[in-house]
């Protein structure tokens, strides 16, 4: 079994993820390998709520260039993790709003 902590590598706090936690939607950057049982199961063992759905989405990688060097910015997961209704909110997010 893989560390919960593995698994939820950070929040992403964005204007739209932001929006979201009012519908009780949280935004997460997650492990590349990580798949959606996975991931609620850790939002809720770390978080003490109950994951209703989880939606990903894999962010693709970008070209960036630095005067002559070329590269890529490494591509990552992101998970849209719905809370059940009776549960309660993600403490985290509350001085976000």
């Amino acid at each position: 079994m893989k560390n919960v902590h593995d698994i939820i590598i950070a929040p992403v706090i964005t204007e739209r993820s932001n929006a979201l936690i009012g519908d009780k939607i949280y935004t997460f950057r997650v492990a590349s390998h990580a798949n959606k049982p996975e991931i609620a199961d850790a939002v809720e063992k770390v978080f003490g709520v109950k994951v209703k759905s989880v939606k990903t989405v894999s962010v693709k990688r970008k070209p960036r260039r630095v005067g002559v060097h070329r590269g890529f910015k490494s591509g990552w997961k992101k998970a849209y993790v719905r809370l059940t209704d009776d549960s309660k909110t993600i403490e985290f997010f509350e001085g976000m709003n």
